[in-house]
């Protein structure tokens, strides 16, 4: 069996390690106390880490680094929404914890590294390396993937369950279902150095998926205009198929 490492081990980390559980030793870190003995009743091998926005000089590599085939990132390293943000000080905290590790490893980041007008975008149109909260560990770690994720959804992360505003904007949302499948296959691959849109392929607009998740028809016009995130890439290179390629039904078991 190998081992897989999931620094900050949250709701999407959790998620990610419940799918390969039965063939991968899961090793996680929390920064929560409280959440030790829940990790630790699914099986999990916990260690206390957090990553502060100021240098920990106490910061050590981890040490089952070296026991560990492969390590996702979940930890955020920009602003709300993408917003870039820098965080030079949690970063160094990151890159002095994985020490010199070899495995196969993965940064969750976001689709809000793109700039907020009407495009279709690919990833091609923000490289990596011009991207901080994503270069700095390609710099150390050039092996790394780069998982841009879309706005998480699933369970209770449901669009009718916030007090949303602009309702004819169109959605970049992506089910964790469909993340845990696409880590899943490229762990299996064995990818290096990739960069993705993880993202439905399906941009409906926000009133047109809230009435969906209520039940209640969609009278309006389907707005064709904004800002939406490519995951042709991703499709195309893995083979992937989405298990929920429209935001209407993530509700849908």
């Amino acid at each position: 069996m190998q081992n897989l490492g999931i620094i900050g081990c949250g709701w999407l980390g959790t998620h990610i390690a419940e799918r390969v559980f039965d063939r991968y030793g899961i090793f996680a870190t929390t920064s929560t106390e409280s959440k030790i003995e829940d990790l630790d009743s699914k099986g999990f091998h916990v260690t206390l880490a957090s990553f502060p926005d100021e240098i920990n000089p106490e910061m050590k590599e981890w040490e089952v680094a070296s026991e560990l085939d492969a390590i996702i990132v979940t930890i955020p390293f920009s602003g709300i929404r993408g917003i870039q943000v820098s965080m030079k000080e949690r970063q160094q905290n990151l890159l002095k914890f994985l020490g010199d590790f070899k495995g196969q490893l993965f940064l969750t980041s976001s689709t809000g590294v793109y700039p907020q007008i009407d495009h279709d975008f690919k990833e091609e149109d923000q490289p990596a390396n011009e991207v901080e909260s994503e270069n700095f560990i390609l710099e150390k770690f050039p092996q790394t993937n780069i998982l841009r994720l879309a706005g998480l959804m699933g369970d209770q992360r449901l669009l009718k369950n916030y007090n949303i505003s602009q309702l004819d904007q169109l959605v970049n949302h992506i089910h964790y279902a469909d993340i845990c499948s696409v880590v899943e296959k490229m762990l299996n691959n064995q990818s290096q150095s990739k960069v993705y849109n993880v993202v439905a392929p399906i941009h409906p607009n926000k009133e047109e998926v809230i009435n969906a998740q209520k039940g209640l028809p969609h009278s309006g016009e389907r707005t064709t205009k904004g800002r939406t995130i490519s995951p042709a890439k991703l499709i195309e290179e893995l083979d992937f198929e989405f298990q929920y390629p429209d935001p209407r039904y993530f509700h849908v078991i």
